[in-house]
Parts: structure tokens; C-alpha cells; sequence
């Protein structure tokens, strides 16, 4: 089996850097602005995620009726 992104596993310190000067030459003075808009991209989809996460959750988990079995058996006091 191949893996396509199987090169990306391998980061050396000069693969680093040149992604970083790569970086910088493409976003010089807008890499401060593509770096807050990024972190606001991640904040935003870990929000998404813990609401799907919620759904999922309350979905799976059982109600309890309101008028429960025992309580229609017992009847009023």
C-alpha cells in the first residue's frame, strides 16, 4: 500500500526552513494576518466539531419519559 503524504513524515531542519523562507517570500508583510486568520479557521472548526460531538452524544444517550410506567401504576395520592 502506498502512502501519497508519506514524505511528510520525514521534516529535517532544513525542510523546515525552507518552508518557512517559502512562506515568507509568498506572505512577507501578510504572514502576521494569514497566521491570526488560520488560528481563528481552527478555533472555528473545533467549535463545529465539539457541536457535532454534542448532537451525536445526546442522540445516543436514552430519554426518560415524562409520564414514566412506574408512575401511571402507582397513581395519585
Amino acid at each position: 500500500m502506498t502512502f501519497p503524504l508519506a514524505f511528510l513524515q520525514n521534516f529535517g531542519m532544513f525542510e523546515m526552513i525552507l518552508l518557512g523562507g517559502l512562506g515568507l517570500l509568498l506572505f512577507g508583510k501578510r504572514l502576521p494576518e494569514v497566521g491570526r486568520s488560520l488560528g481563528r479557521s481552527i478555533v472555528e472548526f473545533k467549535k463545529g466539531l465539539k457541536g457535532v460531538e454534542d448532537e451525536v452524544e445526546e442522540a445516543s444517550t436514552p430519554r426518560k419519559l415524562e409520564g414514566s410506567a412506574t408512575e401511571a401504576k402507582a397513581g395519585p395520592q
